[in-house]
This record gives structure tokens, C-alpha cells and sequence, in this order.
């Protein structure tokens, strides 16, 4: 999970007492009221209006003090700062324009689900979720910040798998055409390791915002040639949400990558930028990193497997559900008890009824928890207790088999990678049309 640490700043407020006159024979006393202490109270500047919020120039000073040494630990050279800080005030007002949309769906995360994302980072990083926290801390970071911070990150998530990712249409005549180019291309497929800016463009762009738009991304292009750290370029140009990460795309499958860029960079050797290119969001500029060609696919192994699933609830906690499990591994392991019959009577997944029988699964066919868990098992052996999203499970591996993709299979994954090569462009358009019909007040420049 990307997570990027943002603080928000408390407003200060300061109290000076002014000594009230003594009051002299023959003077009037003052009101009552002219003679309480006064209180001057600093609050703090307002620098955008989004929708209902405000982002005040706390908030965007805490969150460019992070960002400033996230890159500096990164080891990327700081953008000017007045450049750095506008970019920082349109990911704000972005971030505030989605989490408007997704409370206004009621998009909520509940507190278990948030305790397990937190525990998840913190098993990613070889830590403790005790330890992680202190780790936090000693960096400077709020534990409870962080913990909000995850929860946006989560809402986020959920609102664009909700108004983008599963709105996305695939139909059957492009799958059939992109099986049909993978059979002409004979299995000969590249990988690509790319970093981009995006400059986005409004909806209705006037020849003005387009020109300068243009302009922005020639100037991005520019530096790139010229040798300008890229990853200084994107912070301090690129409107994507990975702008902050050096533009960062990371490998992609040439089939994976949106249509615009798959032909931009067959042209491109490695280090090289691509010129300018336009889409329905903006202007794109992209560099080749590096080049592979993709190592063949390997034979699918498929796995047979029971499990048993007790979810967690208000009468059940994480350690009696970890703890029945335990015991019903060993009713197994050293009692020689029935796994089926076990899963029949304790299991609350709808597998229940056929004894926990998962039947044949392919890779990627469960929760990268549960998949973990299994394919570290020989046929023949029970898991230790393990949790995922769904609650604790036990597993046992029954046997596997190497097995070819069914046309099913087959039509599915090209479903998939034709998806994934969408998303990335409709979300971009989803962001443009949703800051485009957000009220937005600017006011960084008032001083």
C-alpha cells in the first residue's frame, strides 16, 4: 500500500492581557466590559476553499515539511519551494474533494478493518505493529496521524474502485483481439520500467490553459534531456497522484501499459524521454528506465486445499479465534481427527457444508494472506492459525498439480490486463471531471 504521511496542523492561538488603567479620585469607572483583560487570538490563514472545507496554511506548511523530507530521504533535490507548495495545495484540495465524495456515499472503515491495514504495513516492514508505531514516533510522526491517514488512504481506495475501476467495460471483441495479437506476437512480450509527469488539463480547456499546459510539459520535457533529476521534475511539475514519488510507474507488462505510452516507448532506449504526449486528461512525458524482455511463463501450478474460517466478532476476539483454531489443529496434527468433519462443525465459511473443500485454486484465486500461507504447505500439511480480511483460518493442503489455463482462464486474464490498461486513464479523467465540478477558492497568493 502507497501511504503518504500528510499532518495536519493544529491552529495556534495566543492570549496577551492588558493591564487595565487604575482607576484615579474623580476619574469614571469604565465599563465592566473595558476593563476585562483583552484576547488577541492568532488563527490560522486560510489558503483554499474545497467545497465545505478549508485548507489552512498549517495544514499545508505541515504537509510540505513531510513531503520535504520524504524527498530529501529519497535523495531527490528539493524543488523551489514556492513551485513544491503549489503542487502540495492541489494534492490537498484533491484529497479533500474525494473525501467529501466518499463520506457523501457513505464510504466509512471500520475500526477492525483499519487495526488489520495498520498490522498488514507493519508485517510488510518486518515489524511489530508495538514496534512500528515507536518507529513512527521517532521519526517525528504521530501514531494517531499516521492511523488517520491510512484510514483516507483506505476511503480513497474504495471510492475509485467504486466510481472508476469497476465501471470499466471490457467487451468480448477486445478480448479477442488482444488474444489474437499475443498468439501473433508468439509469446514475445516486453517489460518496461517507466517515470512520468502528467499535466493535467480541465475538461473544457480554453486555447490559453491548453497553450500553457503545453508549455509546462515542454518545459518538464526540456529539463528531463537536459539531465535534470526526473524525480525533482515530477514534484515540481506533474499533477499524478505518484508525483511525489519521482513519477514512479514501476515495471509494467507492455499489455498493461495505457495504449499512449505502449507506443510512445517501443521508440525509446533506456534513459531516454519521450515528447510530449496529449490524451483526454492532459500532457504526458515519459522516460525509459530500463527494458526486459518477460521471462516465460512458467507452468500454473494449481492447489487443492480445505480451510477452516472463524470470524472474529464482539463475542469472539482475535485471541479466541487464534486460540480455537490452535486447538483444532491439534485435534488434527496429534489427535488424527477428520480436518472435513471439523471444518463441517467450526468453519464459518460457505465451504462449511463440503467439509472446507476449496477445490482446485489457481495463483492469485485467494487473498494474498491466505496464499501466503498456503503455498508454504506440502501436500498433507495444516497451517498455523493465520489471519486475513475475512478473520483466522486454518488450512490444509490436500495436493497439487501442474495444469494449463482453460480458454476461460485464458479469456479472464486478458480481461484483466485489458482492465488494468484502462484504469490508469479513467481515473485520470475521473480526477479531472471531479476537480473540475468542485467549488474551488484559491487564496495562497493573499497575503
Amino acid at each position: 500500500m502507497r501511504i503518504l504521511f500528510a499532518v495536519a496542523a493544529l491552529c495556534i492561538a495566543s492570549y496577551a492581557q492588558a493591564q487595565a488603567p487604575k482607576q484615579t479620585q474623580g476619574q469614571v469607572s469604565a465599563p465592566r466590559e473595558a476593563r476585562m483583560p483583552q484576547r488577541i487570538v492568532l488563527v490560522d490563514r486560510i489558503v483554499a476553499v474545497v467545497g465545505r472545507e478549508v485548507v489552512t496554511a498549517s495544514e499545508l506548511a505541515g504537509r510540505r515539511e513531510l513531503t520535504e523530507q520524504q524527498l530529501r530521504r529519497q535523495g531527490t533535490p528539493l524543488p523551489e519551494r514556492g513551485i513544491l507548495e503549489r503542487q502540495i495545495l492541489e494534492r490537498l484540495i484533491l484529497d479533500k474533494a474525494q473525501l467529501q465524495l466518499a463520506r457523501e456515499n457513505g464510504i466509512r472503515v471500520e475500526e477492525l478493518q483499519l487495526d488489520r491495514a495498520l498490522e498488514r504495513i507493519a508485517e510488510n516492514n518486518s515489524m511489530t505493529l508495538s514496534a512500528f508505531r515507536q518507529a513512527l514516533e521517532k521519526d517525528g510522526v504521530a501514531f494517531e496521524k499516521f492511523r488517520d491517514e491510512v484510514r483516507q488512504q483506505i476511503q480513497l481506495q474504495r471510492l475509485r474502485e467504486r466510481e472508476v475501476d469497476d465501471r470499466i467495460e471490457v467487451s468480448d471483441s477486445e478480448i479477442d483481439q488482444f488474444l489474437d495479437e499475443a498468439k501473433s506476437s508468439s509469446g514475445a512480450r516486453n517489460e518496461y520500467n517507466l517515470i512520468h509527469v502528467l499535466v493535467r488539463l480541465p475538461e473544457q480547456a480554453s486555447p490559453e490553459q491548453t497553450d500553457r499546459a503545453r508549455q509546462k510539459a515542454e518545459k518538464a520535457r526540456a529539463e528531463s534531456v537536459s539531465g535534470v533529476d526526473f524525480a525533482k521534475i515530477a514534484a515540481g511539475y506533474s499533477d499524478a497522484p505518484d508525483a511525489l514519488q519521482g513519477g514512479n510507474m514501476g515495471w509494467r507488462a507492455e499489455d498493461r501499459l495505457p495504449e499512449i505510452f505502449a507506443s510512445a516507448v517501443k521508440s525509446l532506449r533506456p534513459g531516454e524521454t519521450s515528447s510530449v504526449l496529449r490524451s483526454p486528461g492532459g500532457f504526458h512525458v515519459v522516460k525509459l528506465i530500463e527494458q526486459r524482455g518477460a521471462e516465460a511463463q512458467a507452468p500454473v501450478v494449481q492447489t487443492h486445499a480445505r480451510h477452516i474460517l472463524v470470524k472474529t466478532s464482539e463475542i469472539t476476539s482475535e485471541n479466541d479465534a487464534r486460540r480455537r483454531l490452535a486447538d483444532l489443529r491439534e485435534r488434527v496434527v496429534t489427535g488424527g481427527a477428520d480436518f472435513a468433519e471439523l471444518a463441517r462443525l467450526h468453519s464459518a465459511d460457505g465451504s462449511a457444508t463440503r467439509g472446507g473443500d476449496l477445490d482446485w485454486l489457481y495463483p492469485g484465486d485467494t487473498v494474498p494472506e491466505f496464499e501466503r500461507a498456503m503455498s508454504a504447505l506440502k501436500p498433507g500439511e495444516v497451517s498455523q492459525p493465520f489471519k486475513s480480511t475475512f478473520g483466522w483460518h486454518l488450512v490444509l493442503v490436500l495436493e497439487r498439480r501442474a495444469a494449463g489455463l482453460t480458454e476461460d482462464r485464458r479469456r479472464m486474464q486478458a480481461r484483466l490486463a485489458l482492465k488494468e490498461r484502462k484504469a490508469d486513464e479513467a481515473f485520470q479523467e475521473w480526477l479531472r471531471q471531479l476537480r473540475d465540478r468542485t467549488y474551488v477558492e484559491m487564496r495562497l497568493e493573499d497575503r
